[in-house]
């Protein structure tokens, strides 16, 4: 009893982590793989498939075989049967295990003539479903307006013509003369311009507008002046200009009756003379002369 066993281990074998199997420094005693890139003809599989823990090498390469035929190839059982060599029952036990782990999905549907069909469809990520409608995107928020509000609206002249609308901008552009808080920017001053232009149009002059603007603020800082000045062409726009009655022209002047110094004729001129033949007259004579 007190004879030893000299082969047999002096401890426990630890197990062999992955990083520190014996293959692991000898790589080339192991599987190499010569591969070339396919270009045509190729079907993609998942290790998830190639090396499955659980399925049968059956079932794995009967699904490496589905995924590869086209859309509307038959699977049944029996034209399966015909093309590999295994049987009937084998193929089913495949098929089987296949739909048990989401690689077959099969279904039955009624056809318009009235038959009850067996839908059959392959996945080849199984809990992914490409015929599944992808999630809508969220919808895109409008910017907004600094201070979190759109500017008010602002009127609009009758007839806005660009000359109009430039006298308007030009306008807006010299605010900030009188008061630097009235910096506009490029967009604002395109919001408000129509707004001023419909001031204009109602025969208000620039200083006038100016004026309506620009008096009465509050002296603390201004957070949204282009907020104010909305407001301000809004609430405060003049009434368009009474309608003027176009005038009459003038009547004639009647002058009064005079007699010709030199004919005795009446004729019609502001003060005595002579009347028109014999101006004429006389004006001929002193040319011939």
């Amino acid at each position: 009893m007190d004879t030893q066993n000299p082969n047999a281990p002096t401890h426990a074998h630890t197990r062999v982590v992955a990083k520190k199997h014996p293959n692991r420094r000898h790589p080339h005693s192991g599987l190499v793989h010569d591969n070339a890139r396919h270009t045509s003809r190729f079907t993609v599989i998942g290790n998830h498939l190639a090396q499955h823990p659980e399925l049968s090498l059956l079932a794995i390469g009967l699904s490496v075989h589905i995924q590869s035929l086209p859309a509307g190839a038959r699977i049944d059982i029996k034209s399966l049967a015909a093309r590999f060599p295994e049987g009937t029952t084998r193929i089913a036990a495949a098929l089987r295990e296949l739909e048990a782990h989401g690689y077959l999905r099969r279904t039955r549907e009624r056809v318009p003539d009235g038959r009850i069909i067996t839908r059959t469809t392959s996945c080849n990520q199984p809990g992914h479903s490409g015929t599944e409608t992808p999630p809508h995107p969220a919808p895109r928020k409008r910017p907004r307006q600094p201070g979190g509000k759109p500017l008010p609206a602002v009127p609009h002249p009758a007839c806005s013509a660009p000359a109009l609308l430039q006298q308007a901008t030009d306008l807006l552009g010299r605010l900030r003369r009188d008061d630097p808080r009235f910096l506009l920017s490029a967009c604002d001053t395109a919001h408000l311009a129509p707004g001023v232009a419909a001031w204009l149009e109602r025969d208000v002059s620039p200083a006038a507008v100016r004026h309506a603007l620009t008096t009465d603020l509050p002296p603390e800082p201004l957070h949204r002046p282009a907020a104010l000045l909305a407001h301000r062409l809004t609430a405060q726009l003049p009434a368009p200009p009474p309608f003027a009655q176009p005038t009459a022209p003038p009547p004639p002047t009647r002058h009064p009756l005079q007699t010709c110094d030199g004919c005795d004729r009446a004729f019609r001129a502001p003060e005595p003379g002579r009347c028109r033949d014999c101006r004429a007259s006389r004006t001929e004579l002193l040319e011939v002369a």
